[in-house]
């Protein structure tokens, strides 16, 4: 998705019923079948209360050491792969006419995931999952049947209504030279939806069972088969396709054959089928066969539906910003002038990609911080979950200042470096660099604002991220057609970003308002003095950076010069940095030094 966004409630492994614990002590093999009289709801155990379970034998600090680099490796991994794969596609497709239907409908199925299910399995039904396994006699595995089939039958029952509606979805989000191609390429791929669903809930099994690899790493499988998709049509279709006279590759719908649409749009579909079925092995490792069961009754859907209220406000209004953000975005390259090309959906999504910084980074510090923080926020330790907070925000604020100076700097030649190869020609790349820029300047209102919001998670509090999450949303629309509105058409997207940033910005000021309200001085005076001293240290080392580039050769023409000016001035950015961030004494830079000097001693 192109807003990326803080998910509610708690990853299973910080439950609120405590960690998954491996193999269910009192799973009991007697009832394996539909019927069982000792299945459990998956919200309180079921039967009598079952014999205390044995002692562990040895502690399992190094499981969860090896489970921890595990995910982390697979996310990594998984991250550089997803990022290929929008690199082949874009090379393969380019970012006009054709880039522009196939990213559309290629957000279709996510969007109504998310709204179906996808807010109210991270924040209510995963937590369950885990209470399932922990309190069930049978290991959770009758819940698990339930939610699969009930999931199953709601989200086919929505892919297939959605599907039908492929024209309609089409007229709202796409402009009328892409309508046809837009309604084509969702006949194929919204019937992912399915298969989104699918995948979250038997990832959620195997994560309550402690089978934390092939969800992480099964992904890669996907991305990989969409490059393989983006490699092929590069052969078959763009290596010998006459561009038209601005250059441009399947700049007409007339250019787009079938052929071109079944391999890009099933292609993908087929990417998403692959990793489901990949899970399979997984699912039989850890002892778990899916059954359909339709009783339903036995799910605790009344609290479900209560629990999720506020989650699904959050959910909704994210999902209409992206749906206005994609209307706007097509409609500016919809207007361009016939041999005109104006950056529409493909380069939004493509500089807002680079917004993965966020994910490496910040995601990693609040992962580590998050159980500390629930811990404070349960004890009514404000001060505590204050410090937390300030001390994850210098830590993100740290590592990815740098990143923003380089996006800010340097967002030509990477841009270039990145993107252009095949179909995505000199042009469009340009104009990705434009928007990068942009994507440097609100990546750290971003990352902070989603940092306090799970200040509010901490204290197991969605209603008041979900009720000031609408005016932040409201500004971010406005925005959005302010910018289509008086902006020329050229610069539309990059106003889409700056509207972004208006949004994340209003965010930070909201929540960090109400945290100070209900917990007290947040300890900005320290952050804002590190925030101060880590952006002087990046402002001299982004002029640095700058200043090459000015001075680099023209490499417009050249791939080898782009990656080596990106590659060059990257690292001398980044080694000017940690020289100023010395010489301004940031916190953050004395323990880095300190970590170093105790490795080096080993």
């Amino acid at each position: 998705m192109a807003e990326p966004s803080a998910r509610p409630g708690p990853r299973p492994e910080h439950s609120p019923s405590g960690p998954a614990l491996g193999p269910h002590p009192h799973a009991n093999p007697q009832y394996p079948h539909p019927g069982g009289p000792l299945t459990g709801n998956g919200y309180a155990p079921a039967g009598p209360p079952p014999p205390p379970a044995p002692a562990p034998a040895a502690p399992q600090g190094k499981n969860v050491v090896r489970s921890s680099l595990l995910m982390g490796a697979g996310s990594l991994v998984s991250r550089i792969t997803g990022f290929g794969r929008t690199v082949v596609i874009s090379a393969a497709i380019g970012a006009g006419l054709l880039g522009n239907s196939y990213t559309t409908a290629q957000y279709f199925p996510q969007m109504i995931y998310e709204l179906v299910l996808g807010g109210v399995f991270a924040s209510i039904i995963m937590p369950l999952f885990v209470k399932a396994h922990k309190n069930d006699p049978d290991g959770g595995d009758a819940f698990a049947q339930r939610l699969l089939t009930l999931a199953a039958l709601v989200l086919g029952a929505a892919a297939l209504v959605v599907t039908l509606c492929a024209p309609l979805i089409a007229r709202a989000m796409a402009e009328p030279s892409q309508y046809a191609l837009v309604t084509d390429f969702s006949y194929l791929m919204l019937p992912a939806l399915l298969l989104y669903g699918l995948f979250a809930i038997l990832s959620g099994v195997l994560n309550s069972r402690e089978h934390f690899g092939a969800p992480m790493w099964v992904p890669i499988i996907n991305n990989l088969v969409v490059i393989t998709v983006g490699a092929v049509f590069f052969l078959v279709y763009t290596r010998d396709a006459v561009p038209n006279a601005a250059g441009e590759l399947f700049a007409s719908a007339d250019q787009v054959t079938n052929g071109m649409i079944i391999l890009l749009g099933g292609g993908t579909t087929a990417g998403v089928l692959i990793q489901v079925l990949c899970l399979a092995p997984a699912l039989r490792k850890a002892g778990f066969r899916w059954r359909l069961r339709f009783d339903f009754k036995a799910l605790p859907l009344r609290q479900i539906r209560r629990m999720a209220a506020w989650t699904l406000l959050f959910v909704v209004a994210n999902q209409i910003a992206v749906m206005a953000v994609i209307k706007v975005a097509n409609a500016a390259s919809g207007d361009a002038a016939a041999g005109e090309f104006v950056p529409g959906t493909t380069v939004y999504n493509n500089a807002y990609l680079m917004m993965m910084a966020h994910g490496i980074v910040a995601v990693s510090v609040i992962t580590a911080l998050m159980p500390r923080m629930t811990r404070a926020a349960d004890d009514r330790r404000w001060t505590e979950l204050t410090g937390h907070l300030s001390s994850g925000i210098r830590l993100a604020s740290f590592l990815l200042v740098p990143v923003a100076a380089v996006f800010v700097a340097l967002h030509e030649p990477i841009a270039m470096a990145i993107f252009q190869w095949g179909a995505y020609d000199h042009t469009m790349a340009t104009a990705t660099g434009q928007a990068l820029l942009m994507v440097g300047i609100v990546l750290l209102p971003f990352s902070i604002s989603q940092l306090q919001i799970y200040a509010f998670y901490a204290q197991t509090d969605t209603r008041t991220v979900g009720l000031f999450n609408l005016p932040v949303i409201a500004i971010r629309i406005g925005g959005y057609l302010l910018a289509f509105a008086f902006l020329p058409l050229q610069w539309v997207v990059v106003g889409l970003l700056a509207a972004n940033g208006v949004s994340y910005l209003v965010s930070l000021l909201l929540s960090m308002s109400l945290l100070r309200k209900r917990v007290g001085l947040l300890g900005m005076r320290t952050t804002a003095t590190g925030l101060l001293r880590t952006g002087a240290a990046a402002l001299v080392a982004g002029a640095a950076a700058y200043g090459g580039w000015l001075a680099w050769p023209d490499v417009s023409d050249s791939k080898l010069g782009q990656l080596g000016a990106s590659f060059v001035l990257g690292i001398a950015l980044l080694g000017v940095y940690l020289a100023a961030c010395l010489v301004f004494r940031v916190t953050e830079m004395a323990s880095l030094q300190a970590t170093v000097r105790a490795r080096l001693r080993r």
